[in-house]
């Protein structure tokens, strides 16, 4: 009994060409990204003071932008009568309304 000869090439073709019609049906839009929902960014506020610091930088004192003399002169009161100077230094800080 003679065997029909299977070709390779046909059968890969049918193959594929059955997986692509599969592909094509099942095959769906992708859905389109939707844009995040974020919060409006609300704006911080800041504000500037003087603060008065020890080495170890710990604030121990703090005064109004406009203050600065004051501030000085803690720092320097605090120099003298305490163990370690005392420094100014500006100071950012959020204000709560």
């Amino acid at each position: 009994m003679a065997r029909k000869v299977v070709s390779r090439k046909e059968l890969r073709a049918e193959a594929e060409a059955a997986a692509a019609a599969v592909s094509g049906v099942k095959a769906k839009k992708a859905p389109a990204k939707r844009k995040s929902r974020k919060k409006a960014a609300s704006e911080v506020r800041m504000k500037l003071f003087w603060g008065v610091f020890n080495q170890s930088l710990r604030r121990v004192a703090l005064y109004e932008f406009n203050e600065r003399k004051q501030a000085e002169k803690k720092a320097e009161q605090l120099g003298k009568s305490g163990k370690s100077p005392h420094f100014v230094q500006r100071v950012k800080e959020v204000v709560e309304e």
